[in-house]
């Protein structure tokens, strides 16, 4: 089957949400948070309160955005849990992990998540953002993903995707990705990937100029840190906490770090330009 990608430009007025600005850009990103019940809603009032005081201009879900494997009932979790990032003019898109594609290939997400397909691209006037389906990890993906960095001129490039590409937790390095994709990070200067999936937050040293971050705690289940693995860039920083990650890019610099639900920043790094 031949699964097609776009290109998503941000829009330059406040049709789909408020235009980034060519001075900075901020982000909320959110991984493997689609319980339902109180931990979802806190999570999600907890996101609200911190883009009141801090600001946002896009909001990136990490993947298993649901775990109900019901259309019906993630509409409504979605609704409840994040409605106010539409209201609030944030720029929502996302990707899908291993639990959201059990039903339907995931396709019932599309619309809140904002995805015209299962991998693209969209843009701001700072960052190029590649969104990735890492549950098929081959070659249509992998040449798309290739000829779209190669393309890209914006001061940033991101990558978002669901298993990451190294991690130390529940699981390990991601063998497909570290084998196709991760050269490619490297030669085109991705300087940013998130991930999620591991119910976790875990920060990694710079893997020739790449930053690798994972954030699974969205949900509130969580699973414990591990030793990593020789071979593995260097991990700097991991908590087992609910939370989400936040981002603010600007032309000479990234700020970001990890933010509990209560809005507590127990992380901060720098990625200098």
């Amino acid at each position: 089957m031949l699964i097609l990608a776009v290109v998503i430009a941000l829009p330059s007025s406040g049709q789909a949400g408020r235009p980034a600005s060519a001075d900075s850009v901020g982000l909320l990103a959110v991984g493997d948070f689609g319980v339902g019940g109180d931990a979802q809603r806190r999570l999600g009032e907890g996101m609200r309160l911190f883009e009141q005081r801090s600001g946002a201009d896009v909001l990136i879900t990490l993947g298993d955005n649901d775990y109900t494997a019901d259309p019906v009932a993630f509409h409504a979790n979605w609704e409840e849990t994040f409605g106010w990032a539409r209201r609030r003019g944030v720029n929502v898109r996302g990707v899908l992990g291993n639990h959201d594609v059990r039903v339907g290939g995931g396709r019932y997400e599309f619309d809140e998540l904002r995805m015209a397909r299962r991998y693209y691209r969209f843009s701001t006037p700072l960052v190029d953002f590649f969104l990735l389906d890492s549950n098929d990890v081959r070659a249509a993906q992998t040449t798309w993903l290739r000829r779209a960095l190669a393309r890209s001129k914006t001061r940033w490039r991101v990558a978002v995707l669901h298993h990451p590409p190294f991690t130390c937790g529940e699981y390990r390095s991601h063998a497909a990705i570290v084998r196709r994709w991760v050269p490619l990070f490297e030669r085109y200067r991705v300087r940013l990937v998130l991930s999620g999936h591991d119910h976790n937050y875990q920060r990694f040293a710079p893997r020739r100029g790449v930053r690798y971050v994972v954030h699974g705690g969205g949900g509130g289940r969580f699973y414990a840190l591990a030793a990593c693995p020789h071979g593995y860039p260097p991990r700097r920083r991991a908590r087992v906490e609910q939370g989400f990650l936040h981002f603010v890019f600007r032309p000479n610099r990234i700020d970001g770090g990890s933010v509990t639900v209560g809005g507590r920043r127990t992380d901060h790094f720098v990625i200098a330009g």
